[in-house]
């Protein structure tokens, strides 16, 4: 036998090419999803942590009102006059990373002032840009009301943009669009806090121009950006002047006055 004779086959030195080519697609793959997976289970921590509370006085004020019933969902909170009889709806989204029941007590005078139904979203992780659900799934929890209006504070406000026109109204709580509305022709309002240190009256003013030419924006004076429930301070946010009932009153006014447009 020859000395090349003695020599292995290339095939039994190394692996084909191919094989380690897959082998090497394979764990690059493995490495991607990982990293996703990571960024998945990062992005569901950080949802979940840092989440404004209800605070307790304002919400246990309005469980106990004999005048609006309450009923907890899983897509949302449903908040209707005792007697019944609703013919106008507004569907709220939660800003973001804040707890939806903390702003039962600030809506709560639609119900019991403008015999409204209100229902106020779960959104998916916490974050109103995450949820993708339309505007349906919340209003046919209450199916006896005739119009919906969609709105929502801060991130939700801008979610709500999306879903506007679903809807019969728009109504934004120191909020703005990032989507263009100006062609649509049905009712907007936008109201804004005074002593908002995050949604400023000037952020909420440049985004003008996405909202109808009739579209009313109105700023309430002493309000900051957590005026708009009732879940504490916010790191950013100015230092209000107006009393929970005010706010309360003046959101029941302005949101009102739209619902009875739309009768």
């Amino acid at each position: 036998m020859t000395d090349a004779d003695a020599s292995p086959a290339p095939s039994e030195e190394r692996p084909p090419r191919r094989r380690r080519g897959l082998r090497i697609l394979w764990w690059v793959l493995a490495g991607i999803g990982a990293l996703v997976l990571a960024a998945v289970l990062a992005i569901v921590i950080w949802s979940q942590v840092g989440v404004s509370q209800a605070e307790p006085g304002p919400l246990a004020a309005v469980q106990a009102d004999d005048r609006i019933v309450i009923s907890d969902e899983p897509d949302g909170i449903i908040m209707s006059p005792a007697d019944g009889g609703s013919e106008v709806g507004l569907v709220f989204i939660p800003g973001g990373k804040i707890d939806p029941w903390a702003y039962v007590a600030r809506l709560s005078g639609l119900v019991t002032e403008e015999n409204m139904t209100v229902v106020i979203t779960k959104p998916w992780l916490n974050l109103a840009f995450f949820d993708l659900r339309p505007l349906g799934s919340f209003t046919t929890l209450v199916p006896g009301v005739e119009e919906w209006m969609v709105g929502g504070h801060s991130l939700g406000g801008v979610r709500s943009c999306s879903l506007a026109t679903q809807a019969d109204a728009l109504v934004l709580f120191a909020s703005y669009c990032a989507r263009d509305l100006s062609e649509w022709d049905q009712p907007v309002l936008s109201i804004a806090g005074s002593e908002d240190g995050l949604s400023t009256p000037e952020k909420i003013d440049d985004a003008r121009h996405l909202l109808p030419p009739d579209a009313a924006l109105v700023e309430i004076q002493g309000a900051s950006h957590s005026s708009f429930g009732d879940y504490g301070p916010q790191a950013g946010d100015g230092t209000p002047t107006i009393s929970d009932e005010e706010m309360t009153a003046e959101i029941t006014r302005l949101v009102g006055e739209v619902a009875a447009s739309l009768n």
